[in-house]
C-alpha cells in the first residue's frame, strides 16, 4: 500500500511538471479580468515532456489507495450505492455539466455523484493519479499523455468540447487564413495545443513561419489587453475570453472560428475534429462499475443537450458553479464554445485524428506516442 501511494505521488508530480501554462491560468487571471473568471482553460495545456518516450510502468492507483493522511479512501459494496466522483476544471467543458450538477444536487439523477471543480490541470491530473476521481473532464491532449504515462489505466469515454479557439480582431478585411500573410498573431502560450493547431492551418492554408509572425504572451488575458491597446492586431483567444474581450470592446470581433478551419481541411480519411475537452475514467473503476459509467455518460449527454438548448438558463447555473463569473458573459459565449457530446465511434474518429495532427507538430503534446485502440471506450 505504501508504494502505490509513492506512486501516486510521484506520478501527480511528474504529471505536473507537464502542465505549467495550465496552472499558471488561476486566480492571477481572474485577478486581470474583471468580467470574467473562467480561468483554467482547457485547450492551452503547455506540454514540455523533455524526458523519456512517453512511456511508464506507474499503475494508475485504484479507489482503495490510501491518501497522504494514511486513511484508505472509501470502496462502496453496495453497486447501487456507489457515489461516482467527477473532476473537472472551470472552463467551457465543465459548462455542459451544469444541469446534471443542479440535478445530482435535487437528488434526481439515475446515478449519484460527487463534484470537484479545480482551476488548473495539473490539480486535475493529481486527482487522477491519487485515485481521488472516478472520471475527469480534461484537455484531450492530457487524456493521451495521461494513457502513456499510466501503462493505459485510463480511457477516454466522450468528446465534450470542440473548438473554442477564435481570432479576434478589429480588422474586417481579414475572413481567412490567408488573409493573415504578412501579419502578427498574438497568441497565449508557447508549446501549447493553440499554438500547434494554428500552425497546422497555416500550413494547410500555404503559409509558412516567415509569412505569420507569432508573439506569444503568458496568459489569454494579456493577449486581450494587447488588442485593447490595438484593436487592428490579431490575437488568438479561447472562449469564453473571446467573449469578454468583445464586450469590454466593441471595436473587436471573432473574425475567424479556428474549429470551422480546421473542418474545411479535413477529408474522409482524416475526419478528426479541432477538440478542447474529454472525459477519462480510471479503467480500475470502469472494470468494477461499468454499469455507473453508462449511466453517467447517458446523464453527461442529456446535460449537455439541456445546455445547447437552453442557453439562458444555463448561463445562470453556470454563473451558480462559478464558473464564469456573470450569466450575461456566459449567455454570450456559450453558442461560442462548442459544448457538445461524441462517444462510440464518433468519438475516437473525431478524436484520433486530432491527435494525429497535434502528434505531427509534436508528438511530446500526446505523450509521445499515438494512443492505440484501448484508450477509446466504445459501449
Amino acid at each position: 500500500m505504501k508504494i502505490l501511494r509513492c506512486k501516486a505521488i510521484c506520478l501527480a508530480v511528474v504529471l505536473g511538471c507537464f502542465l505549467p501554462w495550465a496552472a499558471g491560468c488561476g486566480a492571477a487571471d481572474s485577478a486581470k479580468e474583471p468580467v470574467l473568471e473562467a480561468s483554467a482553460v482547457e485547450n492551452e495545456t503547455v506540454v514540455s515532456m523533455e524526458e523519456g518516450n512517453g512511456e511508464s510502468d506507474v499503475d494508475l492507483p485504484g479507489t482503495d489507495v490510501a491518501d497522504a493522511s494514511g486513511e484508505e479512501s472509501a470502496v462502496v459494496v453496495d453497486e447501487e450505492e456507489v457515489v461516482v466522483r467527477v473532476g473537472a476544471m472551470k472552463g467551457p467543458t465543465t459548462m455542459g455539466l451544469v444541469k446534471l450538477m443542479e440535478e445530482n444536487e435535487a437528488g434526481n439523477c439515475e446515478g449519484q455523484y460527487a463534484f470537484t471543480m479545480v482551476t488548473a490541470a495539473d490539480e486535475l491530473t493529481a486527482l487522477v493519479a491519487g485515485g481521488k476521481v472516478d472520471i475527469a473532464l480534461v484537455p484531450a491532449n492530457v487524456a493521451a499523455i495521461l494513457y502513456q504515462k499510466t501503462a493505459g489505466a485510463v480511457s477516454v469515454i466522450d468528446i465534450n468540447t470542440l473548438s473554442v479557439l477564435y481570432l479576434v480582431s478589429a480588422d474586417d478585411g481579414i475572413s481567412s487564413l490567408a488573409d493573415l500573410k504578412g501579419r502578427c498573431v498574438y497568441l497565449p502560450g508557447k508549446g501549447s495545443t493553440p499554438e500547434y493547431a494554428l500552425r497546422y492551418l497555416l500550413e494547410q492554408a500555404g503559409l509558412f513561419e516567415e509569412d505569420v509572425t507569432l508573439e506569444f504572451k503568458s496568459e489569454a488575458t494579456e493577449v486581450a489587453s494587447i488588442l485593447a491597446e490595438n484593436p487592428e492586431g490579431v490575437g488568438l483567444l479561447p472562449q469564453p475570453f473571446a467573449t469578454s474581450a468583445l464586450l469590454q470592446n466593441d471595436a473587436l470581433s471573432l473574425v475567424l472560428d479556428l474549429g470551422q478551419a480546421w473542418q474545411d481541411y479535413q477529408d474522409a480519411d482524416n475526419a478528426g475534429q479541432l477538440v478542447t475537452g474529454v472525459t477519462i475514467v480510471r479503467n480500475d473503476f470502469l472494470h468494477a462499475y461499468q454499469k455507473q459509467v453508462d449511466t453517467f455518460l447517458k446523464e453527461h449527454e442529456a446535460s449537455i443537450s439541456f445546455v445547447k438548448e437552453n442557453p439562458e438558463e444555463s448561463a445562470v447555473l453556470i454563473e451558480k458553479a462559478q464558473i464564469v463569473a456573470k450569466a450575461a458573459v456566459a449567455q454570450k459565449a456559450l453558442p461560442y464554445c462548442n459544448i457538445d457530446f461524441l462517444s462510440g465511434d464518433a468519438l475516437k474518429k473525431a478524436l484520433h485524428g486530432y491527435l494525429t495532427v497535434l502528434y505531427g507538430q509534436n508528438p511530446a503534446a500526446v505523450g509521445n506516442a499515438l494512443p492505440d485502440d484501448a484508450f477509446y471506450y466504445i459501449p
